[in-house]
């Protein structure tokens, strides 16, 4: 039934969960600090995933190798979604979301040189330069922290399509195993954070809502899609996701971009889907 469904259908689930659970995320920030509800986000995830999966069985049954993937799977989504929500509490959704792309792009460009990687490097540049352009005086710390969720972007490509491809696990279960390790990572960053939420049961059914619409359905839906998509094709695909970003920053969060900033996406988008990347 789950490979009867194209994975062109996972992606788009995905790519409207993965900003819309921060979105959400966003209007908690007024009661619990970014890094209590980004580690709200992974523990409830992971709490999930524990139920759902009971992954310990499966990682008695692996070998080395493989605990070491999941081990820096799991580093990468908990240092990413500290990075992102700090992010996003100081930028707009589709900015942060635009200059998440800049390192799949720089990699294409370095590993395929070709006219058209040139030039999908420059729209993207140019786009990110748009969108930086007022806020970056104004949010350096911001933006910092934009550029270290944009490089571990890139990882969580790079890794969860090597577990999804791997033979020794389903990727549903590679994914819980590395969400409890993630938790475990970000739990000395977050916790002291997230203690207003355990005394307020909105505020906490509030966190867990954004863990099952962040982390639970689309990287499940990533993990369906990777298995049966190219690397090449699913990073193409993620040229959708700024658009899915500001359509959301707008509906959720009333951010309504500026033309520059509108334009800045529209160029990052078109640098994503035009490079090419050596399959």
């Amino acid at each position: 039934m789950v490979d009867r469904i194209p994975p062109h259908a996972y992606f788009i689930v995905s790519a409207v969960h993965h900003y819309l659970g921060p979105a959400f995320a966003v209007l908690l920030f007024a009661s619990v600090e970014p890094l209590g509800v980004a580690w709200l986000r992974i523990a409830s995830a992971a709490m999930i995933f524990a139920i759902w999966r009971r992954p310990w069985r499966t990682w008695r049954k692996l070998d080395r190798t493989t605990r070491f993937l999941l081990a820096g799977w799991g580093a990468v989504l908990a240092v990413m979604n500290l990075s992102f929500y700090s992010a996003i509490d100081r930028l707009p959704l589709s900015t942060v979301a635009a200059i998440e792309f800049l390192p799949v792009i720089l990699l294409a460009a370095i590993a395929v040189r070709s006219p058209r990687n040139g030039l999908a490097l420059l729209a993207a540049v140019a786009g990110v330069c748009l969108l930086t352009d007022v806020r970056l005086i104004a949010e350096p710390i911001g933006f910092a922290f934009a550029a270290a969720n944009a490089s571990l972007f890139a990882l969580y490509i790079i890794f969860g399509h090597r577990v999804a491809r791997n033979t020794q696990l389903s990727g549903i279960d590679g994914l819980a195993l590395a969400m409890i390790i993630a938790a475990a990572v970000a739990f000395p960053f977050g916790i002291a954070e997230a203690l207003p939420a355990f005394t307020d049961p909105w505020l906490l059914a509030a966190a867990v809502g954004v863990g099952v619409t962040s982390s639970v359905i689309p990287y499940v839906c990533d993990q369906l899609a990777m298995k049966r998509l190219s690397r090449a094709r699913y990073s193409i695909m993620v040229s959708l996701l700024p658009a899915t970003a500001t359509a959301i920053g707008i509906a959720v969060l009333s951010q309504i971009p500026t033309i520059p900033e509108l334009a800045g996406v529209l160029l990052v988008i078109f640098g994503v889907a035009l490079h090419h990347e050596r399959k």
